[in-house]
Formats: C-alpha cells, structure tokens, sequence
C-alpha cells in the first residue's frame, strides 16, 4: 500500500508577509529618526531667525554657517550623485532595471544631508527622501540575505512603501503610490510585500508622532453639491498651474547650468543663501509646508497675501529643487495646492459664490488635484489626502478636482513627473548577453502600439523571450499568432544585465515603431 505524500505547502505569500514586516520595522524607524530630525531642526532654524531680526550683527556668521552647510552638502552629492534630488526617480529606476548604486554610502548622506537641508527651511519634502531612504535600508536587508532579482526588487518596492507611509503616516496611499507611479506593477507578491511592509512602518511612526493625522484640517460640514460647478473651474486652474510647475521644475536644473557661475556640486550655495532673507520675512513659510498648510487652514490670509505666498513658494521650490540638493517635491506640491485651493476659495467668497465656512475644504481638494495632475496619480492623490486629513467625507470633490485637473494636464501633453525625472537620469542601455537570468513584467496600456498586435510581427529586444502572458487572472502561453490585448502584463526572461536594456527598447516599440528591426 503507497504511503500518502505529505501535502506541500506554498509559503511565497508568507514570506513576502515575512520579509515586508522585516523592511517595514527597520524602514519605519529610519525614517521616523529623519521626519522628527527635521521637525526640530525646521522649529530650530525658524527660532533662530526671529532671534536674528533682533541682533542682525550675527547674521555674518549665520551666512558662513549656511555656506559651510552647502559646501558638505555639495561635496557628499558629488561623490554619492544618486543622492540628488527627490529619490523617487532613483528607485524607480532601480525597480526598473535601468539605475543602481551601492546601499550604505546612497543611505547615511542622504539621510543626514536631507536633515540639513531641510531642516534649514528649504522648500524641499521629506517624502521623497524618505521613499529612497526606505527603499535603500530594504536593499541593504537584500543584500545581507543574498537575495537578487525579483526577491530584491520586492524588497526594495516594499521598502519604499514603508518610507512614504512613516513620512505621512498613510499606509494606503502609499502602497498605492509604489504600484501605480514607481513599480507600475499590481502583482500579488509586490502589493502584499508593500502593503505589509507600509502597515508595519505606519505603526513605527504612530508610536513617535501618536495618532493625529499629518495634514488634520478642521471644516465645518461637507461641500453641498450646488457648489459643485466651482470644482470643474478650480480643476482646470490645478491642471494649468500644474503643467507649468512641470515644465519649471523640469528645466530648473538646465537655468543653473546655463550660469556657469558655481561649480554644479555647489548649486546649493544659492538656495542657502536665499532662505536668509525669507526666513528673517517669512519664517512661517519654511520647510516642506504642512505647518503652513493647517495653518492657513485655521486662519486664511486675505487674497492679496496668498498670491504672494504662493509665487513665492513656487519660485523658490523650484530653486531649491534644481540646485540638486537631496529633497522632495511632494509636499511642496501639497502647498502650493493648498494654496491655490484657498485663492480659489477667497475668490469665490469675493464673488459672492460660495459662503466662506468653505475654504478649508478647498484647500484640501486642491491638494489632491494640483498632486493628481503633476504626478498623473490620481487614485494615489485621493486617497493620500483622504488618510492625511482623516475623514471620509471629502471623496467625492476629491475625485471630482483629481480627475479635471488630471486630464486638463493630459491635453496639454504633461508626463508624469517623476517618470519624466526618470527619463532625464537614465542612459540608453546597451544589450547584454551575460550572467544571471531575470524575469522582466512589461504592461500593455490602453494607448501602447503593442496592443492589438501578433507576437510574431513584433521585432523582440536581443536576447529576451516572451514566456507567459498574465490576462486577468489566468496566464496564456505565447504563440506567433497571439494577440496582444491592452491590460495584458508580459512576462519575460531575459538576463539580469539586459533588463534596461529590453524595457527601454519595450518602450520604443510601444511608443510607434511596432515593425522596424531593434538594433543589435
């Protein structure tokens, strides 16, 4: 009589469960150490320029300190460069295939030059610092468990979830954030190590900073759906200025190479020496701006005022941003939407249009708009001001601004930012016939040449071979006369060397150029 074979478990799930605690813990308290750093070096700085109106003779030394701060800054980017900037583009393009670099030296310069930026009121974010700050702990875990391909890229995606959801304590949003604008994958594994991974860090955060949500923004009832008609306008103004902070933000760093004045590690010289005089003016402004948003919240500026404020903030985030100094753009973005909610709001008010008791909520679903419309990332617009405010009762008017302005972005040709980002930092790859093997998920979107096409009158990037094609919930075996559908994934081997190579010419291909040879 045959003995019975033991039955076999698949535990893939529970280790991705496993390892996502893993990066979450180590991850969430990271980033935690980095937002409090921030917190109180941003409460600090504006201290001691309120001490400095009273004594402007110490103002000189104050100058060769913020000179001193630009110049180690400066230098730990020019030695580390992939600490530039946001962060995002960075893992984004790690998950890719296209960027890498080496953990520990990428973890302690960005993190401590972050704190120095930042913290010295620079109109930078913390959140994307805190992305690639997360997403690099998760690569240094990968790297100690040996782990390489998927495995590491998993850990890696879940590591940047758990990095925005310590800096804003929203876990859904930002597991969502991960899958639709940096992974641009909603594989089981990936959303299961992420979503873990952003629970796990939310608890870290919650136990330092307690329980009340980052952007908590008092409003006395919901918006009626009479005033409705006001959030189409306010959407396309969200997705007009959004184009353009776009454009500015994207060829601010070509303005300082075109001045040839400084050294480009020494960029930085100019923003920190800039946020003297707005911080002896304006001490409120400094920083990322969630002070200043609920702020504002509770007591709004008259009209006048808060074009001021925003042009400012504008100007000088784009400043900050360009010189290439390690800082975000994402809760920038959130100011100056909220911002632009309130102008929106006061106009209104002046008008006669709607009761003043409203302002507030404007703020908030500017936010989401002006975001939803710069980033392309709609659903992760509602739903991250949905958890950073905490209230339910906004989804409606949230949809109704992310969709508008999203689309008036749309038709004027805007890319998502953080992806255009991308674009400018990576090189053309060269194809590569060595090494390890790896399995590269390519998505067939609505708008993608590749779509409605047969397998066999596709040119294939060298060395790579169509496996599988994930359809819904079952998978196809590939044939010459399949055809290709949009909201197809394609699994693809390749070898580990050649991944940004396939997926850049995967992009070719889908962009017009279905039939031609790809080079060797």
């Amino acid at each position: 009589m045959k003995q019975k074979q033991p039955t076999q478990h698949d535990l893939t799930r529970l280790n991705a469960i496993a390892f996502g605690s893993l990066v979450g813990l180590l991850a969430g308290a990271v980033v935690s150490v980095f937002r409090l750093a921030i917190e109180r070096l941003l409460i600090l700085a504006q201290g001691c320029y309120g001490w400095l109106g009273q004594h402007p003779l110490w103002l000189i030394p104050w100058v060769i300190l913020m000179l001193i701060l630009a110049v180690i800054v400066g230098r730990w980017t020019k030695q580390t460069p992939m600490i530039k900037g946001s962060g995002i583009p960075q893992i984004e393009g790690q998950l890719a295939g296209e960027l890498d670099y080496a953990w520990w030296p990428a973890l302690w310069k960005k993190f401590i030059s972050g704190i120095l930026g930042i913290g010295s009121g620079l109109f930078l974010g913390r959140e994307g610092p805190s992305i690639q700050l997360g997403g690099t702990v998760a690569q240094g875990v990968a790297e100690r468990l040996n782990f390489t391909g998927s495995r590491r890229r998993l850990m890696i995606a879940g590591g940047a979830a758990a990095g925005l959801s310590a800096a804003f304590n929203a876990p859904i949003a930002s597991t969502l954030f991960i899958l639709e604008e940096v992974y641009h994958s909603f594989s089981t594994l990936v959303w299961l190590t992420a979503l873990t991974s952003a629970v796990v860090a939310n608890f870290v955060s919650n136990e330092v900073f307690g329980l009340t949500p980052v952007l908590h923004i008092n409003f006395q009832q919901a918006l009626p759906l009479k005033y409705y008609g006001l959030l189409l306008v306010l959407g396309i103004g969200l997705g007009l200025l959004g184009f353009g902070y776009q454009w500015a933000t994207l060829h601010s760093g070509d303005w300082y190479a075109k001045l040839k004045v400084l050294p480009q590690w020494l960029n930085g010289v100019v923003p920190f020496l800039l946020i003297i005089p707005i911080g002896l003016l304006w001490p409120e402004t400094l920083g990322g701006g969630n002070q200043m948003i609920v702020g504002f919240a509770q007591h709004t500026p008259l009209l006048i005022p808060l074009i001021g404020y925003f042009i400012l903030r504008f100007c000088f985030s784009t400043i900050s941003y360009g010189s290439g100094l390690p800082g975000g753009i994402f809760l920038p973005i959130l100011t100056l939407g909220a911002l632009l909610g309130a102008i929106g709001a006061r106009s209104f008010v002046e008008l006669g249009w709607l009761p003043k008791m409203f302002v507030a909520n404007f703020m908030i679903y500017a936010m989401a708009g002006y975001f939803a419309g710069i980033s392309k990332a709609p659903f992760t617009a509602i739903l991250l001001i949905t958890e950073m405010v905490g209230t339910l009762q906004h989804l409606m008017p949230l949809a109704v601004v992310s969709i508008v302005a999203y689309i008036t972005v749309d038709i004027l040709g805007g890319a998502p930012i953080y992806e255009a980002m991308l674009e400018r930092m990576v090189k053309p790859a060269v194809s590569s016939s060595q090494g390890p093997t790896d399995r590269l998920e390519y998505p067939v979107e609505e708008s993608s040449e590749i779509a409605g096409e047969q397998v066999r009158d596709l040119s294939w990037p060298v060395g790579s071979l169509l496996v599988s094609v994930r359809r819904g919930e079952r998978e196809v075996i590939p044939h010459g006369d399949t055809i290709l559908r949009t909201g197809d994934t394609l699994i693809i081997f390749t070898y580990q060397r050649n991944r940004a190579y396939v997926r850049q010419q995967l992009d070719r291909i889908r962009r017009n150029d279905v039939h031609q040879n790809i080079p060797n």
